[in-house]
This record gives structure tokens, sequence and C-alpha cells, in this order.
């Protein structure tokens, strides 16, 4: 036994479980806390308090509704797939659990399971698995409105994911890798923008800024295209038409109830977290910040929080746009788009011969 202990490929793959393990658990417990603070912060646009009775400042209100959805009657239409209508929250869930498992969250190798050099294509790839659960259960349900609401949801997933992939091109092109915690360590320290005709008291006159993706002007419109897109990819508002209750009662979610509904809502608060720590990753540095590596984690946790507020206040800001004008926006706005900053962001480049 002492043998196999000793082992680095057992030592390696028993880290790497027990941080899978922090992970998922940490992941529900942020869930949860994220749907709080989603319904508090709606409160407080609306004029509201939101959650306020279940604890202090009803900071227990979460724990009371999971009680409540586990021990609520499930309702399975006699007509529906019962394999697919109870595989498809499951695979709401699995892509969000499976892309995590890449993202660089501090200083590897401590706060990453583990790095692949394709990392960015894994999340593409779980990302486009997602819709995946949504048609499924839409289609398994047996029911009209939920077969629409799945149908929407591929043709929208059509609609922008290729924008989406087109998007981070120009960060493959910058970083000159597939790896995210590549890209990450590409982002670290300060670049010279510019030498200023005057000078500042204390900073000279050359102007530095960190060296995040956002920071360069050629990656300034593909983090606007990303995450324009991540609201459609999310099925957030004001792109959430497979749900769109005014049109499609619930959506291809109609038929769910109890904990089959709760897992739905779960792969959906996941993803955005997943989408929101893809987009620091490659837009914001990841984990770098000013002062030592060991904060690292603290400034992947607070960029993360402001994007995860950003997707909230959008939510309940704007209106849903009707179907057909999401569509055209994908097409003839946000892939052409997509194509030009390739292009341009290419010709930068090679032109500088970083390529």
């Amino acid at each position: 036994m002492a043998e196999l202990w000793s082992n680095p490929a057992v030592q390696s793959l028993t880290w790497a479980l027990v941080k899978v393990l922090i992970i998922l658990n940490a992941m529900l417990g942020a869930v949860s806390y994220l749907i709080y603070a989603e319904r508090k912060i709606c409160g407080h646009i609306q004029a509201r308090t939101g959650p306020n009775r279940v604890g202090p400042f009803g900071l227990l209100q979460p724990i009371a509704d999971g009680v409540k959805l586990l021990f609520k009657e499930e309702f399975i239409p006699a007509q529906a797939n019962k394999v697919i209508f109870h595989l498809a929250p499951i695979l709401a869930v699995f892509p969000a659990i499976v892309t995590f498992s890449v993202i660089p969250m501090g200083p590897p190798p401590m706060f990453v399971v583990t790095d692949i050099n394709v990392g960015l294509l894994l999340f593409l790839a779980m990302s486009s698995l997602g819709v995946y659960a949504i048609t499924l259960g839409g289609w398994a349900s047996n029911n009209k409105y939920a077969l629409l609401g799945g149908l929407r949801s591929s043709a929208q997933m059509i609609s922008y994911e290729l924008a989406m992939g087109l998007s981070t091109i120009p960060v493959i092109l910058y970083a000159g890798t597939l790896s995210l915690v590549g890209i990450v360590e590409r982002q670290g320290g300060w670049y010279h923008v510019v030498t200023l005709p005057w000078s500042v008291p204390g900073m000279g006159a050359d102007l530095w800024l960190p060296n995040w993706g956002i920071f360069h002007w050629y990656l300034v419109i593909p983090f606007v295209i990303f995450l324009i897109t991540a609201f459609a990819e999310t099925n957030r508002a004001p792109f959430d038409l497979p749900e769109a209750e005014g049109e499609l009662v619930a959506g291809f979610h109609t038929e769910y109830s109890s904990m089959k509904w709760a897992l739905f809502f779960l792969g959906e608060y996941m993803n955005m977290i997943v989408i929101s720590s893809i987009a620091v990753t490659l837009f914001f540095g990841g984990w770098h910040g000013p002062g030592p590596a060991w904060l690292g984690l603290g400034w992947y946790l607070l960029k993360l929080g402001v994007l995860m507020f950003f997707f909230i206040w959008v939510r309940w800001t704007f209106p849903r746009l009707r179907y057909d004008q999401l569509m055209g926006f994908g097409w003839k706005v946000l892939l052409p788009a997509s194509i030009v900053n390739v292009l341009i962001a290419a010709l930068w480049l090679y032109g500088r011969g970083a390529l």
C-alpha cells in the first residue's frame, strides 16, 4: 500500500479527485446563494426587499427552497419518453461540471484540476452539448409548448454558437495556445501602451496597463461579442426564448417539477458561473492582479463576482427580444463582425511579428 501511494500517478489522480469534489460542493453552494443574490438584486431594482423572512436577511431561503423542492410531488406525463425525460435534467448540469475542471482559478497547480492543451475547445464542445438537455427535455415531455421551446433552443444555438467560437480566435492568436492555463499566463505582467508628451508625477511619461486581453484594442470587440453570446448560451434574458413564459407557458420545462425542474435551473446558474469564468480567463487576466501570486484566487473571485452581477443586472433591466430579432442579430450582425475582427486581429499581429 505504501508503494502504491508513493506512485506519482496515483498521487496526481488522488489530488485531482479531491479538487473535483471541492469544486463540485463549492459550485452547489455558490449556485444556491447566487439565486438568493439574484432575488435580492432583482428586488432592489424593482423597489422591493427580496427574500427577508427565512433566517437573518433571508439567508436561509435557499435551504428552505431546496427542502421544498426535494419533497414536492413529481409529475411525469403519461405519454412522455421516460428514459430521455429523466436524462435531460442530468445533461443540463453535466457540461458545466466538466468544463470547470480546466478553468484556472488561481496559480497552478494548486488551483487547477487539470491543464490540457485544448482546454478552450473543451469549453466550446461542452457548451454545445448543453442544448441537448433543453431539446431532449422539450421533445420527451410530449407537450407542444415544451417541444417549441426545445426547437427554439436548437435554432438559437446555431445562430450564436458560430459567433462565440469566432470571438475566441483573436484570443488564441494573441496567446498562441488553446490551453486556458497558457492563456492566463500570457496575460501576466504589464505592457507599455504609449509614451506621453508630458510627465505624470509618480508615473513618468510612460503609460502602462495590465497585460489583460481586454486592454488590447483588437480584443475589445471579441469580448463584446462573447458577452452577448454568453447571454444566449445561458438562455438568460433578453435571450430566454426557449422559456418565454408569455408565449410558451414555461417552454422546454413546462412538464417538469420537483428536483428535475430544479436541476434545469441548477444547470443554468452553473453555466452562468462557467461562462463568466471563461470570460475572466480569456479577457480579464484570470487570476492575475496586483499583489503577490497567492492573492490570485481572490482576484479571480472578485472578477467573477463583477461579471455575475452584470448578468443579473442585464436580466432585470432589458425586455426579451422577439425570436426573429435574435436570429437576425446572430446571423446578420454578430457573425459578420466576428469574421471581420478575426481578419483585423490576424493582420495586426502578423504586422507586428507576433504570428
